[in-house]
């Protein structure tokens, strides 16, 4: 179907169909934004949504994940919505469970690889970013950040309100947390739309504030929506992976690998890649495309549109070969905008000595399933798992929580072949 518009359209707009396919077409952009151009703008675009279907996470499903040679892949805990991750120096794990709105606290007592303490430890509705600093465990909701000391059993203290007045979620309330080497605090807060000009200039940005929550600034801007970020284990500096926009087609927006620089500017939502134009949105006043490319700081790296980038864990373990050394894994949720499906995978960000991102290849795949359970065509898809969180366990596996049906997988080194 061919639809005039002057904005991208949510998912929502087009309703629930499993899969589908439409094109955009458009015509003159008169969004009072900018000034209205002198000729006629089109740009058709074919887009598509593909929703594969839920499938049971079965031991034979499991059994046939991919991963490099030398690795095992097995369940670790099981949850009712797992998201987020942060593990102490003890060995404590931690899973946001955002749905349900609580914080839940897994231990491995006796060391066989699988969870065996699982008790929910705080509460709070849409609880979502973690993040450690010392003795103390940090969390997030939509709009607030809280903090709690943690006891020696791994319970909680009664939390603190840190702060109370983030920006309204809209289309990405998933807020993340973390730490820089210095100790600051880092809160990435994503747009409320898919492309639009904000009304709060902190949507669609990274966030730096003392550890206590005062002192907070905007730190990097035009950051669509950054939940993975982090910092290299040797060269210091932070990189984030930003979901790109939907209904630009198949291919576009491509998930960016930046560097986030403090002061900068990343391109949301009038420009992406190396400066090309989202020509559904006209830029601000004062601004062309080029103009506001020029300012805007391009990605180091890009990957696969629509596959959904979560958390991101940089490898500091000692289990896996030393050739993952310092490199990151990037959990990827899937897309529900393409077709074929990206994504339901885990990616390594592979670093050069210097702490240069060079390559994005896939580590962790078999999530997806084309053909269903039949083995049909393209129309027939599913998938067991929607990847959200990564962690590094203290022993050096590599925790990866599926947030659809629930399983947290360990993945570990035993070399030879799996």
């Amino acid at each position: 179907m061919k639809l005039p518009i002057q904005k991208l359209f949510p998912m929502t707009a087009l309703g629930g169909a499993a899969a589908g396919a439409c094109v955009l077409a458009v015509a003159t952009l008169v969004s009072g934004q900018g000034t209205p151009p002198k000729k006629t703008t089109r740009a058709d675009i074919d887009a598509h949504i593909v929703k594969p279907a839920l499938l049971e996470a079965t031991s034979d499903r499991v059994a046939g994940l991919k991963s490099p040679e030398g690795f095992r892949i097995a369940p670790f805990a099981t949850l009712q919505n797992p998201r987020m991750m942060a593990v102490t120096p003890d060995g404590t794990v931690y899973v946001s469970q955002r749905e349900p709105g609580n914080l839940v606290m897994l231990k491995d007592t006796n060391g066989d690889g699988v969870a065996d303490v699982k008790k929910i430890v705080a509460e709070r509705k849409q609880l979502h970013g973690l993040a450690l600093r010392g003795n103390t465990l940090y969390f997030t909701t939509v709009k607030e950040v809280l903090s709690a000391r943690i006891k020696p059993d791994g319970t909680l203290e009664t939390p603190r309100l840190l702060i109370k007045d983030l920006p309204d979620g809209g289309q990405h309330p998933n807020r993340t947390i973390a730490f820089d080497p210095d100790g600051m605090l880092y809160i990435s807060v994503g747009s409320t739309c898919n492309a639009c000009e904000e009304t709060s200039e902190e949507s669609a940005t990274m966030l730096r504030a003392n550890p206590d929550g005062t002192n907070r600034k905007i730190y990097a801007s035009g950051l669509r929506n950054t939940i993975g970020f982090g910092w290299h284990p040797t060269s210091k500096r932070m990189w984030g992976f930003d979901h790109g926009i939907d209904w630009l087609g198949d291919d576009d927006q491509k998930e960016e690998l930046n560097e986030i620089v403090g002061g900068r500017r990343y391109g949301w939502p009038y420009v992406f890649a190396d400066g090309k134009p989202n020509l559904a949105d006209d830029p601000p006043k004062g601004y062309t495309y080029e103009s506001w490319a020029k300012t805007s700081r391009e990605p180091d790296l890009l990957y696969t549109a629509h596959s959904a980038p979560l958390q991101m864990a940089f490898y500091a373990g000692s289990q896996f070969p030393a050739e993952y050394k310092n490199d990151a894994f990037v959990a990827m949720r899937g897309s529900w905008n393409r077709k074929p499906p990206s994504g339901y995978e885990v990616v390594r960000v592979k670093f050069d000595p210097t702490g240069k991102p060079v390559s994005l290849t896939p580590f962790l795949t078999g999530f997806l399933l084309p053909g269903g359970e039949k083995g049909g065509g393209d129309d027939e898809v599913g998938h067991f798992a929607r990847l959200a969180g990564v962690a590094v366990a203290k022993d050096g596996a590599l925790l990866v929580g599926d947030d659809t049906n629930g399983v947290i997988y360990r993945v570990s080194y035993g070399g030879g072949k799996p």
